[in-house]
């Protein structure tokens, strides 16, 4: 069976509104991510105890899980109205890294434009040596009450 899904261009648009002291001080930046041929959109439930929300594998995708060469566009919203939500990106080599997603939020997470996820985090108690690595899956682990999370996925 052939697809009859045409790729399309994902079009990201970032903009920070402020006039302070009466000076406009925002910015618009815009970035296209062409070839788009899957995209994921869903809301979770995550509890006060850690789980994986996204996975990476080398092979075919599943519920979840990306093909990592594929993943161009990672965005994670934290849709609750008053409890951050602790992150944790994994790499192949077990190295993690984590932040902090504060009550309506977001963190964008960008693959590479030509290799997805593949080599593109390190994390170590010493930054002045980098090895990226591939992103191997991202958990994530609610403070004091269960939060809502929507969670965008972009690949070729």
């Amino acid at each position: 069976m052939a697809t009859t899904v045409k790729a399309a261009t994902l079009t990201v648009t970032l903009t920070e509104s402020i006039i302070l002291n009466g000076v406009d001080q925002g910015g618009t930046q815009v970035h296209t991510i062409a070839s788009v041929t899957e995209v994921s959109r869903r809301i979770v439930a995550i509890p006060t105890s850690e789980v994986i929300i996204l996975a990476m594998g080398a092979t075919a995708p599943a519920a979840g899980t990306f093909v990592e060469t594929d993943v161009r566009y990672i965005r994670i919203t934290n849709l609750d109205n008053t409890n951050h939500v602790t992150l944790t990106f994994r790499s192949e080599g077990a190295a993690e890294f984590a932040v902090k997603l504060d009550a309506g939020q977001s963190f964008i997470y960008n693959g590479d434009n030509s290799g997805g996820v593949v080599d593109t985090m390190d994390a170590d108690s010493s930054a002045l040596t980098v090895s990226l690595e591939d992103l191997v899956d991202i958990t994530a682990l609610a403070d004091t009450a269960a939060v809502d999370l929507e969670l965008f996925v972009a690949g070729v």
